[in-house]
């Protein structure tokens, strides 16, 4: 309620021709050829005054009337009404329709009206159509049965807080957008339906987004309208793409401004602790509006992870977090590597390693987990993928591991470069995968040697476990050669990929095929021919001469093979007989066992037994009977 300021009621004087309010701001002051008859109450609102008459006030407005006889001073000629919603711009049109003239109502105004109208109860009851009146046939003739104005309406309402919340205006047009958008779903699916009708011959055409699309529009809308209008669309059916788009849409604008250009200079400052904490708020109120998890859900993948990315740089939660990951590990199989490369958030640590493994590792790992979910979200599953068995190498889940594991380990040659990186971490990474999740190995070994080779100084140990994660069966021929001869990985990996090559050469001199190793993935991966020409128009003279020419080459890349393993079976006992020769334990041990061996020979002895090494004859036999039955006894 306005503060009523009591004061002398001055005389009527004509004379003035023109009401201006009088404002400080006299610029903004507009002349209103009203009455002759000088002001006789004086409104104050902030900063501004308006110099007004009794009698067209309390006609129309049910407050001033009502704070006039409230008033105990019948000569009050101030008054001040600072809580008006809309200030001073909203008072003056009331003032300016008490009087007579004519206003225009749009839709940067009408909220603002309604409210004002609502404050200074301008309703019927002191004449009809007053602007209460007025203010609500606009709204329910321009504003509620559109969408996009709706919004720009709601837009308004952000400052007219709390009276736009008593009169019911922001519910009205929330539920306005949300029922609004159902419907142009409804039509819309309709008109799909029209055009894929058998009888008709019209084609059926994707709609696009049009650029002037309603959902662009929330974008203006601040964080608690938008998570308001959002529910009520979600509650009302809307298609969960159609939300996907909507919150991209809001997501991209509202964290546009947010990024900070030079982190380094600004780090730790009140400026980026504010930032962060507006990114932190936005990421956690996107994550609470997404869709319901699925495998197939309408969320992007890079939506996703710059969701994630953004959330760990902003230290959001981690129950925000935890949810990015799910998401993102339920839909692996359609990544690519900028998506799972998630920065670490280093702050105050520049030591730090440059990607979060712990996360990379979770989201595999609920990748690779989803058989062990809960019923709920096997009841999410397809009936057309729970017809496939989910171990054959044609089944969905199959082709998916060899995506994924495709994907991680193009993701370990990538977080292989970064020197701050612990081998644990690594190695924690390249052994989660199955066996059955790699066809071929090549990716794998050339991680673990990109990392051995940006990490020299690893111990043996963890050399050798890193190397046991690759399995020699599965590599290609060029990374055999290329691992035979690797002098940074350890001799027995180098010995056993020399075995499998040399067997796998003996099949192919041999005329089979090597089904041990790649009959996989020959079935699977034919090889095409470099031409368009099928494989009968080789004659079948060229056709024998290139086979001639094969083995060849294969009968000498053999005897090369042999003459290294040759002279590395050579080095590798020499070396163990060295080591027998000059290790200081061997000495330790030949001594004590020959002390051993003559204590017990003198035991021997004291027993009438024979010494080690020698036969036992029949009395020793006879005595050692006797005294075991003696013993027993």
């Amino acid at each position: 309620m306005g503060v009523v300021t009591v004061g002398e009621l001055k005389t009527s004087i004509s004379g003035k021709r023109s009401f201006r309010p009088s404002s400080t701001i006299r610029h903004a002051a507009t002349e209103w050829p009203i009455s002759d008859v000088s002001s006789d109450v004086t409104i104050e609102i902030g900063a501004s005054s308006f110099a007004l008459h009794k009698f067209p006030l309390v006609s129309r407005s049910g407050r001033i009337r009502r704070l006039l006889i409230e008033a105990k001073d019948a000569t009050i000629s101030r008054m001040n009404l600072s809580l008006i919603p809309g200030g001073p711009e909203a008072f003056e049109l009331a003032a300016k329709f008490c009087y007579g003239i004519n206003i225009e109502i749009t839709l940067s105004n009408v909220a603002m009206l309604r409210c004002t109208a609502h404050f200074l109860e301008m309703t019927e009851e002191f004449v009809q159509k007053n602007l209460e009146a007025r203010t609500e046939a606009y709204l329910k003739d321009t504003v509620l049965p559109n969408i996009s104005n709706s919004i720009s309406v709601l837009h308004r309402c952000e400052c007219l807080s709390p009276v736009s919340e008593e009169i019911n205006l922001v519910n009205r047009l929330i539920n306005a957008i949300a029922n609004n958008a159902c419907k142009e779903q409804l039509a819309s699916g309709l008109l799909k339906l029209d055009h894929n009708f058998p009888m008709k011959t019209m084609p059926n055409i994707e709609p696009e987004t049009p650029s002037d699309w309603w959902g662009k529009s929330l974008s203006v809308l601040n964080l608690e309208f938008f998570q308001r209008v959002l529910t009520a669309v979600k509650s009302k059916g809307l298609k969960q793409d159609m939300i996907s788009k909507i919150l991209i849409n809001y997501t991209h604008n509202s964290l546009q401004g947010l990024v900070i250009r030079d982190p380094h200079i600004v780090r730790g400052s009140l400026l980026d602790m504010e930032l962060q904490k507006k990114q932190r708020v936005i990421v956690e109120a996107m994550v609470s509006l997404l869709p319901t998890q699925s495998r197939r859900s309408s969320v992007p993948m890079a939506f996703l992870s710059s969701l994630l990315k953004t959330a760990i740089a902003s230290s959001a939660s981690t129950s925000c977090r935890s949810d990015l990951e799910r998401r993102i590990g339920l839909q692996l199989d359609q990544a690519i590597l900028e998506d799972i490369l998630i920065p670490a958030n280093s702050y105050g640590n520049n030591h730090g390693t440059m990607y979060d493994t712990e996360s990379i590792l979770r989201i595999f790992s609920i990748f690779l987990n989803l058989d062990e979910d809960d019923d709920e979200d096997n009841r999410m599953r397809d009936e057309s993928e729970m017809a496939y068995d989910f171990d054959s190498p044609g089944s969905p889940k199959q082709s998916s591991i060899l995506k994924v594991s495709k994907l991680l380990d193009t993701c370990l040659a990538e977080i292989a470069l970064d020197t701050n990186l612990l081998p644990s971490k690594f190695i924690a990474l390249a052994e989660l995968l199955p066996d059955h999740a790699r066809i071929i190995s090549d990716g794998l070994y050339r991680a673990v040697d990109i990392f051995l080779k940006v990490h020299p100084n690893i111990k043996d140990s963890e050399r050798y476990r890193l190397c046991k994660t690759i399995d020699c069966q599965k590599l290609s021929q060029e990374a055999c050669s290329h691992a035979a001869q690797n002098e940074r990985l350890p001799v027995q990996m180098a010995v056993q990929v020399l075995y499998f090559e040399q067997i796998r050469l003996r099949n192919a001199m041999n005329g089979g095929h090597n089904q041990f190793f790649f009959g996989t993935i020959n079935s699977q991966f034919p090889q095409r021919s470099s031409s368009g020409a099928g494989s009968g128009a080789i004659s079948p003279r060229d056709n024998y001469a290139s086979v001639r020419r094969e083995n060849r080459e294969l009968k000498l890349e053999v005897a090369r093979m042999r003459m290294r393993l040759t002279d590395l079976e050579k080095d590798h006992v020499s070396m163990k007989q060295e080591l027998v020769r000059s290790h200081p334990a061997n000495k330790i041990f030949k001594s004590f066992t020959k002390k051993l061996s003559k204590q017990l020979n003198s035991l021997f002895r004291i027993n009438n037994l024979k010494p080690i090494g020698s036969k036992p004859n029949a009395e020793s036999r006879f005595l050692f009977q006797r005294r075991r039955r003696h013993s027993i006894s």
